[in-house]
């Protein structure tokens, strides 16, 4: 755990008299904060804090002069963007200009905007841990102001999108942008316990109401109150819970396991899906009363592959997410374009997971195609019309297994990475008549590919020499 005595907070802001009352209240926290006007914004002023804040108004033109001035000192200290509750643009433009994240300007719960500056600090930074959803493809600006609609109205939300495509994260969005957003946010994995205990963590129960039940608990639908329960998966809800949560949304009531009396609850319910639930229903494993009771506003999430200008900056948020090691990654530009070409079956899931494995692999800060390990990879058989299953990540995981058994050094992965990339590259060629047809199904670009041959042979590998071209 970060000394959180010594962290020091730059804060950006226009009006002075409202961020001073502010900040006093955060300097009790034991956090160091230096306050300047946007106007002082120049390359002599040090940027030689942990963290920076800046609340934006009417456009994110003074974080573009914070930028250029961390750029000019070779700083990568993470930002903070406040803005007004009611401009979610803003925030988005924020976040593609280069801030770590954003809060609500209306946000003063000390506590909680303290935790939120701490959750930021680089030493503290937890592996993999981003979160924020990315919209910078056309089609997540779609949803997200789609997104922005339903948050302010009081009805129940039903997300439905492939496995990995963010869906609470969404749900998350939400509840943030909604009235409640100062109230709990509990989320709840409908297929994660057997049926009795699902029904306790989220009913709870009275003391003495089964063996071992010593006290009284709140199931999550009380812990929920004033706030929203997001419930994932509900799909694969027991049909008896589907019963309860029906009578749920019905009554506006819950009733503890063992209690005669039931308590009213003010929440908002969002449920997430991967499957077809008008399918369930027809197959008599999901009740249709209880889908039109969720699904009275339907959001659908599309696949990453479908949103491919989201891709970098997710890819790029999951490499800052690194910097809790010293280092601050990048990606080269043939990295970019293979992460851009593949299809991503596993969504952001499966992203993040590539770029985990990348930080792995690289001995630098810049990550190259050859440090990119994907899960699967399919291979196209054009005379035949079909495609064939190449699972890259097993062949991977055996290599490396080897690998372990006999050699230990870093530059012996590396080889083993580049075997791996060899055979699959070969496959790909042998089963195509071009070297464009065999870029298509590895999913890179032509260019990409010419680079990794001429590399393979520069390694002393055979590539036959229509291809090495």
């Amino acid at each position: 755990m970060a000394n959180y005595n010594s962290v020091s907070v730059l804060w950006i802001d226009s009006d002075l008299e409202n961020a001073n009352t502010l900040i006093d209240k955060i300097k009790t926290q034991n956090i160091n904060v230096t306050l300047v006007h946007p106007e002082e914004l120049s390359r002599e002023l040090e940027i030689n804090h942990d963290l920076a804040v800046i609340s934006l108004n009417k456009n994110i033109s003074d974080l573009a002069k914070l930028k250029a001035v961390q750029a000019s000192q070779g700083a990568v200290t993470p930002i903070i963007a406040r803005v007004c509750r009611q401009n979610f643009e803003l925030g988005i433009e924020a976040m593609g200009g280069g801030a770590k994240t954003v809060i609500p300007i209306q946000l003063e719960d000390t506590d909680e905007l303290t935790g939120k500056i701490k959750l930021l600090i680089p030493s503290n930074v937890e592996s993999g841990n981003a979160s924020s959803y990315v919209f910078a493809d056309p089609a997540s600006r779609k949803l997200l102001a789609l997104t922005e609609r339903v948050a302010g109205a009081e009805v129940a939300v039903l997300l439905n999108g492939s496995t990995g495509t963010g869906k609470e994260v969404l749900a998350k969005v939400i509840h943030e942008a909604s009235s409640r957003h100062s109230g709990p946010f509990i989320a709840f994995n409908c297929a994660a316990l057997p049926e009795s205990l699902a029904e306790d963590m989220l009913f709870g129960h009275e003391k003495g109401s089964f063996t071992g039940a010593s006290s009284s608990k709140p199931g999550l639908f009380e812990q929920a109150q004033n706030g929203t329960i997001f419930l994932d998966e509900i799909g694969e809800m027991p049909m008896q819970l589907q019963v309860k949560l029906l009578r749920i949304l019905q009554e506006r009531k819950v009733t503890r396991l063992g209690s005669l009396s039931s308590v009213d609850l003010n929440i908002r319910i969002v449920a997430a899906t991967n499957k077809d639930l008008k399918q369930a229903i027809l197959k008599g494993i999901f009740r249709e009363d209880l889908y039109f009771r969720l699904s009275a506003f339907k959001l659908t999430i599309p696949p990453l592959s479908e949103r491919p200008l989201d891709i970098i900056p997710l890819a790029e948020q999951f490499l800052k997410s690194e910097m809790g090691n010293g280092k601050l990654y990048s990606l080269s530009q043939d990295a970019k374009d293979q992460l851009v070409s593949y299809r991503w079956p596993g969504n952001v899931r499966e992203l993040n997971n590539v770029i985990m494995r990348a930080v792995v692999l690289t001995n630098d800060e810049t990550i190259d195609t050859s440090h990119l390990i994907f899960d699967d990879l399919y291979i196209a058989d054009d005379t035949r019309k079909s495609s064939h299953l190449i699972d890259g990540f097993s062949n991977n995981a055996l290599q490396f297994k080897q690998a372990d058994e006999g050699l230990s050094s870093s530059e012996s992965l590396s080889n083993v990475v580049k075997n791996s990339e060899y055979q699959t590259i070969m496959t790909a060629l042998k089963s195509t008549r071009n070297r464009d047809q065999a870029a298509q199904i590895l999913g890179i670009s032509t260019r990409t590919l010419r680079h990794k041959l001429q590399r393979l042979r520069e390694d002393g590998m055979a590539v036959t020499r229509a291809y090495a071209r």
